[in-house]
């Protein structure tokens, strides 16, 4: 069995993935919102849907067409502004 992500990139145990777009969680008032960052995901018998944790909700079951696979944490992090050497004197 072959699970793949939204652009079709296999997905394996342990893997982190995004999701792509806000997501209702039933049972509660919480939103996943776009972007999101799952880490460790647990592969389930069904291929379109995997298990994790995310950081508000525990034991979420999702489906695999609303995620994409993180092929680089550092790629998740805000990115920094340059650090320049001030202002260039004329």
């Amino acid at each position: 069995m072959e699970v793949k992500d939204s652009n079709g990139n296999r997905l394996n145990d342990g893997d982190s993935v995004q999701v792509i777009k806000d997501l209702k969680v039933k049972g509660t008032s919480v939103t996943l919102k776009r972007g999101t960052t799952i880490k460790n995901i647990r592969l389930t018998s069904d291929e379109g849907e995997i298990e994790c944790n995310a950081e508000k909700v525990k034991g979420l079951v999702l489906k695999t067409c609303f995620l994409k696979k993180v092929l680089d944490c550092r790629l998740t992090r805000p990115r920094q502004p340059p650090r320049g050497r001030g202002t260039a004197s004329v």
